[in-house]
């Protein structure tokens, strides 16, 4: 028999996930789809990866002044592959939750799904940053007026 070193890496990880599940039990959420905050005018967007997760199986909501996306990306054809030799694709629950501004509520936010990004664009959260102003000082007991910059907000 020849050895095979893919085999026998398979098998290590096997046997360290199965270490780990006995040790501390198996993670609620395994799958962690990473995050792209940024912010277009007033709105901000939030860009989740979520490659082959079926939009069927997320789930938005807003309560208590926060945004949680969670769903699954399952694993659909688990059962109809040979031996696994290598899983570096993670499956699972996910869960990911934000912190709103006040006053933001659920008819603030869109969601749209293409090419396995879910975007979540909330509407009218920042404010314009105001340019410095400058204030006028005028001496005690003197018309004449000295100028300060300084910066307002």
């Amino acid at each position: 028999m020849r050895w095979d070193p893919f085999t026998a890496l398979a098998r290590l990880d096997d046997e360290f996930d199965e270490v780990v599940r006995r040790t501390f039990g198996a993670a609620q959420f395994q799958f962690v789809p990473p995050v792209e905050m940024s912010t277009e005018g007033s709105d901000v967007v939030i860009t989740l990866e979520v490659p082959g997760v079926d939009i069927k199986d997320i789930d938005i909501e807003v309560a208590d002044g926060r945004l949680t996306v969670s769903g699954e990306r399952k694993d659909r054809w688990e059962d109809s592959r040979g031996k696994l030799l290598v899983r570096e694709l993670r499956y699972g629950s996910f869960r990911r939750t934000f912190l709103l501004p006040d006053g933001v509520g659920h008819d603030q936010i869109d969601a749209e799904a293409d090419r396995g990004l879910l975007r979540l664009r909330i509407k009218n959260v920042t404010k314009p940053v105001l340019p410095p102003q400058k204030i006028a000082v005028r001496g005690a007991g003197s018309t004449e007026r000295k100028t300060i910059e300084g910066k307002t907000g």
